[in-house]
Protein backbone atom coordinates (compact mmCIF):
# COMPACT_ATOMS: atom_id res chain seq x y z
CA UNK A 1 0.00 0.00 0.00
CA UNK A 2 2.77 2.22 0.64
CA UNK A 3 3.80 2.09 -2.89
CA UNK A 4 0.46 2.74 -4.67
CA UNK A 5 1.49 6.10 -6.38
CA UNK A 6 4.68 4.02 -8.37
CA UNK A 7 2.04 1.12 -9.29
CA UNK A 8 0.27 1.29 -12.78
CA UNK A 9 -3.45 0.45 -13.20
CA UNK A 10 -3.10 -3.02 -13.87
CA UNK A 11 -0.91 -3.53 -10.57
CA UNK A 12 -3.55 -1.51 -8.49
CA UNK A 13 -6.52 -3.70 -10.15
CA UNK A 14 -4.55 -6.58 -8.75
CA UNK A 15 -4.59 -5.75 -5.33
CA UNK A 16 -8.43 -5.31 -5.46
CA UNK A 17 -9.12 -9.09 -7.18
CA UNK A 18 -6.68 -10.22 -4.18
CA UNK A 19 -8.15 -8.57 -1.54
CA UNK A 20 -4.96 -6.70 -0.47
CA UNK A 21 -6.97 -3.37 -1.19
CA UNK A 22 -10.90 -2.20 -1.29
CA UNK A 23 -11.42 0.26 -3.84
CA UNK A 24 -12.52 2.97 -1.33
CA UNK A 25 -8.61 2.54 -0.05
CA UNK A 26 -7.59 3.11 -3.53
CA UNK A 27 -9.95 5.44 -3.63
CA UNK A 28 -8.91 7.37 -0.73
CA UNK A 29 -5.32 7.33 -1.53
CA UNK A 30 -5.37 8.74 -4.70
CA UNK A 31 -7.49 11.61 -3.58
CA UNK A 32 -4.49 12.30 -0.85
CA UNK A 33 -2.19 12.59 -3.49
CA UNK A 34 -3.75 14.34 -5.47
CA UNK A 35 -4.84 17.29 -3.04
CA UNK A 36 -1.07 17.07 -1.62
CA UNK A 37 0.12 17.92 -5.24
CA UNK A 38 -2.76 19.38 -7.43
CA UNK A 39 -1.20 23.12 -5.88
CA UNK A 40 2.23 22.46 -6.95
CA UNK A 41 1.07 20.93 -10.62
CA UNK A 42 -2.53 22.15 -11.16
CA UNK A 43 -3.40 19.36 -13.19
CA UNK A 44 -6.84 19.33 -12.49
CA UNK A 45 -10.33 21.74 -12.87
CA UNK A 46 -12.78 20.30 -11.25
CA UNK A 47 -13.10 17.04 -8.76
CA UNK A 48 -16.02 14.51 -7.55
CA UNK A 49 -14.17 13.36 -4.84
CA UNK A 50 -17.76 12.80 -2.45
CA UNK A 51 -19.24 10.83 -5.58
CA UNK A 52 -16.33 8.69 -6.68
CA UNK A 53 -16.12 7.80 -2.62
CA UNK A 54 -19.66 6.78 -2.99
CA UNK A 55 -19.32 4.47 -6.02
CA UNK A 56 -16.25 3.09 -4.31
CA UNK A 57 -18.13 2.43 -1.43
CA UNK A 58 -21.21 0.48 -3.52
CA UNK A 59 -21.82 -2.52 -4.09
CA UNK A 60 -23.17 -1.72 -7.40
CA UNK A 61 -19.41 -0.79 -8.38
CA UNK A 62 -19.01 -2.08 -12.06
CA UNK A 63 -17.16 -5.83 -11.47
CA UNK A 64 -14.93 -4.79 -14.49
CA UNK A 65 -10.95 -5.23 -15.21
CA UNK A 66 -10.25 -2.28 -13.76
CA UNK A 67 -12.53 -2.88 -10.47
CA UNK A 68 -11.35 0.00 -8.05
CA UNK A 69 -8.73 2.03 -10.05
CA UNK A 70 -8.53 5.83 -9.38
CA UNK A 71 -9.03 7.04 -12.73
CA UNK A 72 -9.27 10.84 -14.22
CA UNK A 73 -10.94 12.43 -17.16
CA UNK A 74 -9.48 15.17 -19.50
CA UNK A 75 -12.02 18.05 -19.32
CA UNK A 76 -12.52 17.48 -22.67
CA UNK A 77 -15.20 15.41 -25.40
CA UNK A 78 -15.59 12.56 -22.28
CA UNK A 79 -17.87 12.99 -19.72
CA UNK A 80 -21.12 11.92 -17.04
CA UNK A 81 -24.17 13.57 -17.78
CA UNK A 82 -25.16 16.15 -15.83
CA UNK A 83 -21.08 17.01 -14.40
CA UNK A 84 -19.05 19.94 -15.25
CA UNK A 85 -18.00 20.16 -18.73
CA UNK A 86 -15.67 23.04 -19.46
CA UNK A 87 -13.30 22.26 -22.11
CA UNK A 88 -10.52 24.74 -21.13
CA UNK A 89 -13.21 27.70 -21.98
CA UNK A 90 -13.70 30.59 -19.17
CA UNK A 91 -17.37 31.26 -20.85
CA UNK A 92 -18.29 27.49 -20.31
CA UNK A 93 -16.60 27.17 -16.74
CA UNK A 94 -18.57 30.65 -15.79
CA UNK A 95 -21.42 29.49 -16.74
CA UNK A 96 -20.36 26.10 -14.66
CA UNK A 97 -21.89 24.66 -18.20
CA UNK A 98 -22.88 20.65 -17.73
CA UNK A 99 -22.20 17.59 -20.60
CA UNK A 100 -25.88 16.91 -22.26
CA UNK A 101 -25.36 13.05 -22.58
CA UNK A 102 -22.69 10.24 -21.31
CA UNK A 103 -20.25 9.62 -23.67
CA UNK A 104 -20.09 6.05 -24.97
CA UNK A 105 -16.49 6.27 -24.21
CA UNK A 106 -17.02 7.79 -20.28
CA UNK A 107 -19.47 4.71 -19.76
CA UNK A 108 -17.28 2.18 -20.95
CA UNK A 109 -14.79 3.48 -18.69
CA UNK A 110 -17.65 3.09 -15.69
CA UNK A 111 -18.35 -0.36 -16.51
CA UNK A 112 -14.83 -1.21 -16.45
CA UNK A 113 -15.16 -0.17 -12.54
CA UNK A 114 -12.69 2.56 -13.15
CA UNK A 115 -13.30 5.20 -10.10
CA UNK A 116 -13.27 9.07 -11.70
CA UNK A 117 -12.17 11.56 -9.58
CA UNK A 118 -12.83 14.62 -11.82
CA UNK A 119 -11.48 15.84 -14.49
CA UNK A 120 -7.82 16.79 -15.85
CA UNK A 121 -6.80 20.25 -17.16
CA UNK A 122 -6.71 21.01 -20.94
CA UNK A 123 -6.07 24.23 -23.34
CA UNK A 124 -9.07 25.90 -24.82
CA UNK A 125 -10.70 23.24 -27.16
CA UNK A 126 -7.25 21.62 -26.95
CA UNK A 127 -6.05 23.77 -29.80
CA UNK A 128 -2.23 23.76 -28.63
CA UNK A 129 0.09 21.28 -27.54
CA UNK A 130 0.63 23.62 -24.02
CA UNK A 131 -1.67 23.19 -21.62
CA UNK A 132 -2.17 27.11 -19.67
CA UNK A 133 -5.66 27.96 -20.50
CA UNK A 134 -6.85 31.12 -19.01
CA UNK A 135 -9.71 29.85 -17.23
CA UNK A 136 -7.16 27.68 -14.91
CA UNK A 137 -3.65 28.59 -15.50
CA UNK A 138 -0.81 26.74 -16.17
CA UNK A 139 -0.43 22.90 -15.61
CA UNK A 140 3.15 22.02 -14.10
CA UNK A 141 5.66 19.28 -15.94
CA UNK A 142 6.10 17.12 -13.02
CA UNK A 143 9.75 16.26 -14.02
CA UNK A 144 10.55 20.44 -14.17
CA UNK A 145 7.74 22.55 -12.87
CA UNK A 146 9.29 25.55 -15.25
CA UNK A 147 8.37 23.27 -18.25
CA UNK A 148 5.34 22.59 -20.01
CA UNK A 149 3.33 18.84 -19.39
CA UNK A 150 2.38 19.04 -23.30
CA UNK A 151 -1.18 19.14 -24.53
CA UNK A 152 -3.66 19.36 -25.12
CA UNK A 153 -3.74 16.19 -22.77
CA UNK A 154 -1.39 18.13 -20.22
CA UNK A 155 -3.57 18.05 -17.30
CA UNK A 156 -3.96 14.22 -17.88
CA UNK A 157 -0.46 13.39 -18.06
CA UNK A 158 1.13 15.23 -15.11
CA UNK A 159 -1.76 13.39 -12.82
CA UNK A 160 -0.26 10.11 -14.12
CA UNK A 161 3.54 10.72 -14.40
CA UNK A 162 3.27 12.45 -10.79
CA UNK A 163 1.32 9.12 -9.31
CA UNK A 164 -1.91 11.13 -8.79
CA UNK A 165 -3.71 7.98 -10.21
CA UNK A 166 -2.36 4.96 -12.50
CA UNK A 167 -3.91 6.09 -15.67
CA UNK A 168 -6.01 8.86 -17.39
CA UNK A 169 -8.35 9.91 -20.40
CA UNK A 170 -6.53 11.80 -23.08
CA UNK A 171 -8.16 12.75 -26.99
CA UNK A 172 -5.92 13.48 -30.12
CA UNK A 173 -7.09 16.02 -32.89
CA UNK A 174 -2.58 16.22 -33.67
CA UNK A 175 -0.68 15.04 -31.33
CA UNK A 176 -2.48 15.53 -28.29
CA UNK A 177 -1.78 11.71 -26.26
CA UNK A 178 1.41 11.59 -27.81
CA UNK A 179 2.74 15.16 -26.67
CA UNK A 180 2.26 15.03 -23.26
CA UNK A 181 2.93 11.73 -22.99
CA UNK A 182 6.61 12.33 -24.19
CA UNK A 183 6.99 15.47 -22.14
CA UNK A 184 5.71 13.71 -19.33
CA UNK A 185 7.39 10.10 -19.57
CA UNK A 186 4.16 8.16 -20.66
CA UNK A 187 2.99 5.45 -22.91
CA UNK A 188 0.40 7.31 -25.33
CA UNK A 189 -1.55 5.65 -28.01
CA UNK A 190 -3.15 7.79 -30.84
CA UNK A 191 -5.57 4.60 -31.87
CA UNK A 192 -6.49 4.81 -35.22
CA UNK A 193 -9.58 6.36 -36.67
CA UNK A 194 -13.03 4.51 -35.86
CA UNK A 195 -11.52 2.23 -33.30
CA UNK A 196 -13.09 4.20 -30.28
CA UNK A 197 -16.53 5.95 -30.73
CA UNK A 198 -16.81 9.36 -30.31
CA UNK A 199 -20.56 9.26 -29.70
CA UNK A 200 -23.03 9.97 -28.88
CA UNK A 201 -22.73 13.72 -29.11
CA UNK A 202 -19.63 13.72 -31.47
CA UNK A 203 -19.35 11.76 -34.51
CA UNK A 204 -16.30 10.66 -36.80
CA UNK A 205 -17.63 12.62 -40.67
CA UNK A 206 -17.23 15.90 -38.44
CA UNK A 207 -14.58 15.14 -35.84
CA UNK A 208 -11.80 13.40 -38.59
CA UNK A 209 -9.26 14.26 -37.13
CA UNK A 210 -9.46 13.48 -33.25
CA UNK A 211 -9.45 10.10 -31.29
CA UNK A 212 -10.02 9.17 -27.47
CA UNK A 213 -8.08 7.07 -25.41
CA UNK A 214 -5.69 7.62 -22.42
CA UNK A 215 -2.41 8.14 -21.04
CA UNK A 216 -1.04 5.34 -18.92
CA UNK A 217 2.87 4.59 -16.91
CA UNK A 218 2.41 1.12 -19.02
CA UNK A 219 2.25 -0.65 -22.51
CA UNK A 220 0.39 -3.41 -20.22
CA UNK A 221 -1.94 -0.78 -19.45
CA UNK A 222 -2.48 0.84 -22.62
CA UNK A 223 -3.74 -2.63 -24.27
CA UNK A 224 -5.66 -3.51 -21.17
CA UNK A 225 -7.64 -0.05 -21.49
CA UNK A 226 -7.79 -0.49 -25.50
CA UNK A 227 -10.26 -3.42 -24.84
CA UNK A 228 -12.15 -1.42 -22.84
CA UNK A 229 -12.46 1.47 -25.30
CA UNK A 230 -12.71 -0.02 -28.71
CA UNK A 231 -15.58 -0.81 -30.26
CA UNK A 232 -18.53 -0.16 -32.44
CA UNK A 233 -21.25 1.85 -30.88
CA UNK A 234 -24.76 1.62 -32.69
CA UNK A 235 -24.56 4.40 -35.40
CA UNK A 236 -20.46 5.00 -35.93
CA UNK A 237 -20.15 5.98 -39.03
CA UNK A 238 -16.37 4.80 -39.30
CA UNK A 239 -15.15 1.35 -38.24
CA UNK A 240 -11.42 0.19 -37.36
CA UNK A 241 -10.70 -3.37 -38.35
CA UNK A 242 -11.56 -5.83 -36.02
CA UNK A 243 -8.33 -7.51 -33.68
CA UNK A 244 -8.43 -11.00 -33.75
CA UNK A 245 -7.55 -11.24 -30.52
CA UNK A 246 -7.62 -8.90 -27.12
CA UNK A 247 -4.60 -6.68 -27.73
CA UNK A 248 -4.15 -7.55 -23.96
CA UNK A 249 -2.37 -10.46 -25.95
CA UNK A 250 -0.48 -8.66 -27.94
CA UNK A 251 1.74 -7.61 -25.05
CA UNK A 252 5.13 -9.80 -25.15
CA UNK A 253 3.82 -11.39 -28.55
CA UNK A 254 6.61 -11.90 -31.45
CA UNK A 255 5.81 -9.13 -33.67
CA UNK A 256 8.17 -11.11 -36.50
CA UNK A 257 11.04 -9.70 -38.17
CA UNK A 258 10.02 -6.06 -39.44
CA UNK A 259 11.00 -3.68 -41.60
CA UNK A 260 11.47 0.11 -39.73
CA UNK A 261 12.08 3.22 -41.61
CA UNK A 262 13.62 6.04 -39.06
CA UNK A 263 13.01 9.88 -40.30
CA UNK A 264 15.00 12.69 -37.56
CA UNK A 265 14.88 15.38 -40.03
CA UNK A 266 12.64 18.27 -39.95
CA UNK A 267 9.56 17.29 -42.39
CA UNK A 268 10.52 19.66 -45.41
CA UNK A 269 13.36 20.95 -44.72
CA UNK A 270 15.51 18.07 -43.76
CA UNK A 271 17.12 19.74 -41.13
CA UNK A 272 17.90 17.67 -37.99
CA UNK A 273 15.65 18.31 -34.65
CA UNK A 274 17.24 18.92 -31.73
CA UNK A 275 20.10 16.84 -30.74
CA UNK A 276 18.43 15.12 -27.40
CA UNK A 277 15.31 14.16 -29.55
CA UNK A 278 17.45 12.43 -32.68
CA UNK A 279 19.48 10.66 -29.68
CA UNK A 280 16.50 9.10 -28.54
CA UNK A 281 15.18 7.79 -31.64
CA UNK A 282 18.67 6.68 -32.56
CA UNK A 283 18.81 4.69 -29.39
CA UNK A 284 15.43 2.99 -30.07
CA UNK A 285 16.88 2.13 -33.60
CA UNK A 286 19.84 0.21 -32.60
CA UNK A 287 17.61 -1.93 -29.40
CA UNK A 288 15.34 -2.42 -32.84
CA UNK A 289 17.77 -4.48 -34.69
CA UNK A 290 19.10 -5.96 -31.38
CA UNK A 291 15.26 -7.58 -31.55
CA UNK A 292 16.15 -8.43 -35.56
CA UNK A 293 14.24 -5.86 -37.00
CA UNK A 294 15.68 -4.46 -40.53
CA UNK A 295 15.67 -0.82 -39.68
CA UNK A 296 17.38 2.16 -42.33
CA UNK A 297 17.12 5.55 -42.83
CA UNK A 298 13.76 6.08 -44.30
CA UNK A 299 10.05 7.81 -44.24
CA UNK A 300 7.42 9.01 -47.00
CA UNK A 301 7.84 11.25 -48.72
CA UNK A 302 4.71 13.08 -48.71
CA UNK A 303 5.76 14.23 -45.48
CA UNK A 304 8.47 16.53 -46.91
CA UNK A 305 5.97 18.30 -49.23
CA UNK A 306 5.97 21.81 -48.51
CA UNK A 307 1.91 21.92 -48.12
CA UNK A 308 1.79 18.73 -46.04
CA UNK A 309 -0.03 20.38 -42.89
CA UNK A 310 -2.18 22.98 -45.96
CA UNK A 311 -5.28 21.11 -45.39
CA UNK A 312 -4.86 20.86 -41.45
CA UNK A 313 -5.77 24.24 -40.67
CA UNK A 314 -8.57 25.19 -42.36
CA UNK A 315 -10.16 21.83 -41.19
CA UNK A 316 -8.84 22.59 -37.73
CA UNK A 317 -10.24 26.45 -37.54
CA UNK A 318 -13.60 25.24 -39.26
CA UNK A 319 -14.19 22.97 -36.25
CA UNK A 320 -13.13 25.82 -33.34
CA UNK A 321 -15.63 27.99 -35.61
CA UNK A 322 -17.90 25.06 -35.37
CA UNK A 323 -17.45 24.54 -31.21
CA UNK A 324 -17.95 28.24 -30.93
CA UNK A 325 -21.61 28.49 -32.56
CA UNK A 326 -22.34 24.71 -30.50
CA UNK A 327 -21.33 26.25 -27.31
CA UNK A 328 -22.95 29.63 -27.53
CA UNK A 329 -26.08 28.03 -28.55
CA UNK A 330 -26.02 25.77 -25.16
CA UNK A 331 -25.21 28.89 -23.09
CA UNK A 332 -28.11 30.71 -24.93
CA UNK A 333 -26.20 33.59 -26.44
CA UNK A 334 -23.61 34.13 -29.09
CA UNK A 335 -20.31 33.90 -28.13
CA UNK A 336 -18.02 36.77 -28.41
CA UNK A 337 -14.05 37.82 -28.74
CA UNK A 338 -14.30 38.62 -24.94
CA UNK A 339 -15.25 35.03 -24.04
CA UNK A 340 -12.42 33.20 -25.33
CA UNK A 341 -8.72 33.59 -25.92
CA UNK A 342 -7.66 35.17 -28.48
CA UNK A 343 -5.86 32.27 -31.02
CA UNK A 344 -9.29 30.73 -30.51
CA UNK A 345 -11.10 33.77 -31.80
CA UNK A 346 -8.41 33.92 -34.73
CA UNK A 347 -9.27 29.95 -35.71
CA UNK A 348 -12.83 30.44 -35.28
CA UNK A 349 -12.81 33.84 -37.46
CA UNK A 350 -10.61 31.94 -40.49
CA UNK A 351 -13.27 28.90 -39.99
CA UNK A 352 -15.81 31.60 -40.38
CA UNK A 353 -14.75 32.86 -43.75
CA UNK A 354 -14.12 29.42 -45.15
CA UNK A 355 -16.70 28.31 -47.47
CA UNK A 356 -18.45 25.58 -47.46
CA UNK A 357 -16.38 24.16 -50.25
CA UNK A 358 -13.44 25.27 -49.19
CA UNK A 359 -14.06 22.66 -46.54
CA UNK A 360 -14.82 20.12 -48.94
CA UNK A 361 -11.18 21.21 -50.95
CA UNK A 362 -9.17 20.48 -47.65
CA UNK A 363 -11.00 17.56 -46.96
CA UNK A 364 -9.92 16.33 -50.01
CA UNK A 365 -6.90 17.32 -50.23
CA UNK A 366 -5.83 15.88 -47.27
CA UNK A 367 -7.29 12.54 -48.27
CA UNK A 368 -5.22 12.76 -51.61
CA UNK A 369 -1.90 13.33 -49.05
CA UNK A 370 -2.99 10.80 -46.92
CA UNK A 371 -2.76 8.40 -49.78
CA UNK A 372 0.72 9.49 -50.49
CA UNK A 373 1.62 8.36 -46.89
CA UNK A 374 0.48 5.38 -46.64
CA UNK A 375 1.89 3.82 -49.75
CA UNK A 376 5.16 3.65 -47.82
CA UNK A 377 3.33 1.23 -45.69
CA UNK A 378 1.71 -0.35 -48.71
CA UNK A 379 5.22 -0.46 -50.67
CA UNK A 380 6.56 -3.03 -47.80
CA UNK A 381 7.73 -1.07 -44.23
CA UNK A 382 5.94 -2.10 -40.80
CA UNK A 383 6.69 0.94 -38.85
CA UNK A 384 8.52 4.32 -38.92
CA UNK A 385 10.12 5.64 -36.50
CA UNK A 386 10.90 9.02 -35.02
CA UNK A 387 11.37 11.34 -32.29
CA UNK A 388 8.06 12.11 -30.81
CA UNK A 389 8.87 15.48 -30.73
CA UNK A 390 11.24 18.25 -32.37
CA UNK A 391 12.42 19.33 -28.97
CA UNK A 392 12.35 18.60 -24.74
CA UNK A 393 9.62 19.88 -22.97
CA UNK A 394 9.72 23.70 -23.34
CA UNK A 395 9.43 26.21 -20.63
CA UNK A 396 6.13 27.78 -20.13
CA UNK A 397 5.27 30.55 -22.04
CA UNK A 398 6.94 30.02 -25.07
CA UNK A 399 4.18 28.54 -26.75
CA UNK A 400 0.80 30.20 -24.73
CA UNK A 401 1.60 33.98 -26.41
CA UNK A 402 -1.87 35.80 -25.64
CA UNK A 403 -0.14 39.38 -26.48
CA UNK A 404 0.55 37.58 -30.10
CA UNK A 405 -1.61 34.27 -30.35
CA UNK A 406 -0.24 33.79 -33.66
CA UNK A 407 3.75 33.62 -32.70
CA UNK A 408 2.91 30.88 -30.06
CA UNK A 409 1.30 29.12 -32.62
CA UNK A 410 3.20 29.06 -35.02
CA UNK A 411 6.09 28.44 -33.03
CA UNK A 412 4.56 25.19 -31.73
CA UNK A 413 5.22 23.44 -35.57
CA UNK A 414 9.10 23.00 -34.62
CA UNK A 415 8.15 21.27 -31.27
CA UNK A 416 5.41 19.49 -33.01
CA UNK A 417 6.82 18.35 -36.85
CA UNK A 418 5.85 14.45 -36.66
CA UNK A 419 2.45 14.02 -34.90
CA UNK A 420 -0.02 15.66 -36.69
CA UNK A 421 0.89 13.38 -40.05
CA UNK A 422 -1.04 10.05 -38.39
CA UNK A 423 -4.63 12.62 -37.44
CA UNK A 424 -4.43 12.66 -41.46
CA UNK A 425 -4.44 9.86 -42.37
CA UNK A 426 -6.22 7.82 -39.71
CA UNK A 427 -3.07 5.47 -38.37
CA UNK A 428 -1.99 4.75 -35.06
CA UNK A 429 0.77 5.89 -33.58
CA UNK A 430 2.24 5.40 -29.92
CA UNK A 431 4.54 8.12 -28.09
CA UNK A 432 6.70 5.96 -25.68
CA UNK A 433 9.51 6.91 -22.89
CA UNK A 434 13.01 5.34 -23.84
CA UNK A 435 14.88 8.39 -23.28
CA UNK A 436 16.15 11.26 -21.08
CA UNK A 437 18.54 13.66 -21.85
CA UNK A 438 21.23 15.63 -19.82
CA UNK A 439 18.64 17.76 -17.99
CA UNK A 440 17.00 14.78 -16.80
CA UNK A 441 14.06 15.32 -19.20
CA UNK A 442 11.83 12.58 -20.75
CA UNK A 443 12.11 12.29 -24.17
CA UNK A 444 9.92 9.93 -26.16
CA UNK A 445 10.03 7.49 -29.36
CA UNK A 446 7.49 7.74 -31.81
CA UNK A 447 5.99 4.85 -33.91
CA UNK A 448 3.51 4.53 -36.35
CA UNK A 449 1.58 1.41 -38.15
CA UNK A 450 -0.47 0.69 -41.00
CA UNK A 451 -4.08 2.06 -40.16
CA UNK A 452 -5.36 -0.52 -37.76
CA UNK A 453 -2.24 -2.18 -36.67
CA UNK A 454 -2.45 -1.38 -33.14
CA UNK A 455 -1.98 -5.24 -32.34
CA UNK A 456 1.75 -5.01 -34.13
CA UNK A 457 2.31 -1.63 -31.91
CA UNK A 458 2.02 -2.98 -28.49
CA UNK A 459 3.73 -5.91 -29.72
CA UNK A 460 6.69 -4.20 -30.36
CA UNK A 461 6.59 -1.29 -27.52
CA UNK A 462 5.91 -4.02 -25.22
CA UNK A 463 9.38 -5.87 -26.71
CA UNK A 464 11.01 -2.10 -26.01
CA UNK A 465 9.67 -1.73 -22.44
CA UNK A 466 11.25 -5.51 -21.60
CA UNK A 467 14.50 -4.42 -23.00
CA UNK A 468 15.00 -0.90 -21.51
CA UNK A 469 12.15 -0.36 -18.86
CA UNK A 470 10.89 2.74 -17.72
CA UNK A 471 8.56 1.76 -14.16
CA UNK A 472 11.38 2.44 -11.82
CA UNK A 473 12.29 6.41 -13.81
CA UNK A 474 10.43 8.99 -11.34
CA UNK A 475 10.09 12.88 -11.67
CA UNK A 476 10.65 15.36 -9.41
CA UNK A 477 7.32 16.04 -8.61
CA UNK A 478 6.15 12.57 -7.24
CA UNK A 479 3.28 11.25 -4.87
CA UNK A 480 4.82 9.98 -1.46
Amino acid sequence: MDDLAALDATGQAELVRNGTAGPLELTDAAIARIEALQPTLNALTTDRFDRARAEAASPDLPDGPFRGVPFLFKDLACSFEGEPAYEGMQALKDADHRAPATTHLARRFRAAGLVVLGKASTPELGIMPTTEPTSYGPTHNPWDVTRTPGGSSGGSAAAVASGMVPAAHASDGGGSIRIPASCCGLVGLKTSRGRVSLGPVQGELSRFLSVQFTVTKSVRDCAALLDVAAGAEVGDPVLAPSNARPFVDEVGADPGRLRIGVMTTMPETGEPVHPDCVAAAERAARLLETFGHHVEISHPAACDEPDRISAFIPIWATLAASNLDAYGAALGRELTADDVEPLTWWQAEHGRSQRGTDFLDAITKMQAFSRRVLQWWADGFDLLLTPTLGEPPLELGVLQTPEKPLRGYARSGSFTPYTPVANQTGQPAISLPLHENADGLPIGVHLVAAYGREDLLLRVASQLEAADPWAHRRPRVFAQ
